[in-house]
């Protein structure tokens, strides 16, 4: 078993209010529970000795494995083969699809031979509280509990376990055709253990799994040319949601560095604002309005808090359920992944002024609305209010998109997407005449427009650029073309794509912004962003480079893990780097998609 496998040699498991990433190896490296942003119960992704695993493989001396999904689901195969026989390890996580908070989170993990004799050894060391929570372990036969403060491990296994110190171990011989497993379920210290498993009821359990998100995939409107990827990033979207708030976590892990060895290690197991707004559009185009409804009354709730109250009406992150405090700690025992300190829980990113969410928001918003997901008359007076404060609070220094620690500056991405706020604000009032101060609204978006071409242009790049008054390049303003701010092939925009391809695109991949000419507050450099090289190809397409967009994108492709998942960056060597699998490239892989896709049925339907 490695120490620290590859980021990406993990596939993903979830309940729709937790997950655990699961090795090639059949290794649960992280899991955290009752939900998305709780302390670990397995983090050896992040401290192999002190961080916990839950190993379940076959014994046998350097097999080939292979890890796939089954079609259309998040049920994980892992597949081991040598010359002495073939077994499987078969995850899910049976799902919580309604509002009801869950303190139990149950992982199945069944095992079959598929050809000769198997012997699988089970290896359960669980870590309480990142690693900071002793615990206490019973054993009878194939029953194991492991109690800490607050939290309760049970196992029931079909063959027997013993104790081995702190941890539990067992193993089970199989031969072919013949299936054995076992039920380990998270909960509070007094929660009762689940019934004892039988190889007929883990049957049920996986053909319910398999039902229910073949079923929820069924849904899908998508008939383009990539099905696989696309139903794939819907499918982790849909993993990364919290089912009882809609509220969308940037991605379920914590510490995974964006440089090894490197200090750009940051937890994201929160709802951004900007992340899960537009993931509204890429799953309305899917036909998931009620994940997007979902997220909307989550986004509502939060313009509605602070109405009455002085400062910001929106903080850029949440806890998954709105709570605004996300106080960031440093985990000084935990080595990170191998060696990548410091390990932080929390994101003290929370405290930013990032401008641009109300855009993002105001985006989701109008997006919603072409699919009847549209707010009540309460949530217009909240979203109007909102604008009218921002009339009087868009012209200020912000940290910008990438949540930079360099201090404060004009990030021409925010005034982007400030525009975007007061265009969709004035676009719903009108169409659903709704009461609003559209003669201030509209003057404020012309200002900012002006501004936008007047100081956010350099005439040396022939481009629009990260901050006012200077010449670095910024991939976050790939958007520009899909919120309408320019027309796809506007002159202006067209030598800004260009400047673009020259200075942060490496072999279709694209970097955000070069560290060394903007300093960002953080020593280190990182990888080519996912996000960026997917939004590069929708840009590439909406201006009809369509010989080049499908290039990258189906390049970009080949980057993925072995079961289609991204992480957030692609490294030096094309690893993937940054927190595992990372919401905002699957969105954005959604609209590339999309965009591609009528890009070419348009040419095909002009010869």
């Amino acid at each position: 078993m490695d120490r620290y496998p590859p980021i990406a040699d993990h596939g993903l498991v979830g309940d729709l209010q937790t997950a655990a990433l699961i090795s090639s190896q059949g290794v649960v490296n992280w899991f955290a529970a009752p939900r998305f942003d709780a302390p670990s119960i397995f983090a050896a992704l992040l401290d192999h000795d002190r961080g916990g695993y839950f190993h379940l493989a076959p014994v046998e001396h350097d097999p080939t494995c292979r890890q796939l999904y089954y079609p259309d689901t998040a049920v994980l195969v892992t597949r081991f083969m040598s010359e002495d026989g073939v077994g499987e390890v078969i995850d899910w996580m049976p799902p919580h699809d309604s509002t009801r908070v869950s303190d139990r989170h149950t992982l199945i993990r069944a095992v079959r031979a598929v050809r000769g004799t198997v012997r699988f050894e089970l290896d359960c060391r669980p870590r309480f509280d990142y690693g900071r929570a002793d615990h206490q372990v019973t054993v009878d036969g194939g029953d194991a509990v492991f109690r800490a403060p607050g939290a309760a491990l049970h196992l029931r296994a079909l063959f027997p376990l013993h104790r081995a110190d702190r941890d539990v171990r067992g193993g089970v011989t199989l031969n072919a055709g013949e299936t054995s497993g076992v039920v380990m379920t998270a909960c509070g210290p007094d929660g009762e253990a689940p019934p004892p498993p039988t190889v007929d009821g883990l049957t049920d359990a996986l053909w319910e799994a398999v039902d229910y998100w073949q079923s929820w995939v069924r849904q899908s409107n998508y008939r383009g040319r990539w099905p696989d990827a696309v139903h794939r990033s819907a499918i982790t979207l849909k993993l990364l949601t919290y089912a009882p708030t809609g509220g969308m976590v940037a991605a379920p892990t914590m510490g995974l560095p964006e440089q090894v060895g490197g200090e750009r290690n940051w937890d994201y197991r929160f709802t951004w604002v900007r992340d899960a707004s537009l993931s509204v559009r890429a799953l309305l185009d899917l036909g998931f309005t009620e994940e997007a409804e979902a997220f909307t009354r989550w986004l509502n709730d939060r313009l509605h808090e602070r109405l009455d109250l002085p400062g910001e009406r929106l903080q850029i992150m949440y806890r998954v359920d709105g709570d605004p405090q996300l106080s960031e700690e440093i985990l000084q025992h935990f080595e990170g992944y191998r060696g990548s300190a410091p390990v932080r829980a929390g994101n003290a990113a929370m405290d930013q002024l990032q401008l641009d969410i109300y855009g993002e928001a105001l985006y989701a918003l109008s997006e919603g609305r072409r699919y009847g997901v549209q707010p009540g008359y309460q949530g217009w007076t909240a979203a109007a209010r909102t604008l009218d404060w921002l009339t009087d609070n868009w012209d200020r220094p912000d940290e910008g998109i990438w949540e930079t620690r360099g201090g404060r500056r004009d990030f021409t991405f925010s005034r982007v997407m400030t525009w975007v706020a007061f265009d969709c604000g004035l676009r719903l009032a009108e169409e659903f005449s709704r009461p609003a101060d559209l003669v201030r609204w509209r003057e404020t978006r012309d200002t900012v427009l002006r501004q936008i071409m007047e100081r956010g242009w350099s005439e040396k790049e022939r481009a629009l650029v990260q901050h006012y008054d200077g010449d670095v390049l910024d991939a976050s303003l790939l958007l520009i073309p899909r919120v309408g701010l320019l027309a796809a092939k506007e002159p202006a925009w067209l030598s800004t794509l260009d400047a673009m391809d020259r200075k942060l695109v490496s072999d279709s991949l694209v970097y955000r912004y070069d560290p060394a000419a903007s300093p960002d507050g953080l020593r280190g450099s990182e990888g080519t962003f996912s996000l960026c090289t997917f939004l590069y190809v929708d840009a590439l397409a909406r201006a009809g480079r369509l010989r080049q967009a499908r290039y990258a994108f189906e390049k970009m492709l080949t980057y993925a893990n072995h079961v289609g998942l991204f992480a957030e960056e692609i490294g030096p060597s094309g690893e993937q780097l940054g927190n595992f699998p990372q919401a905002f490239t699957h969105l954005s892989l959604i609209m590339a998609a999309g965009s591609l896709d009528e890009a070419l049925d348009s040419r095909i339907r002009r010869r």
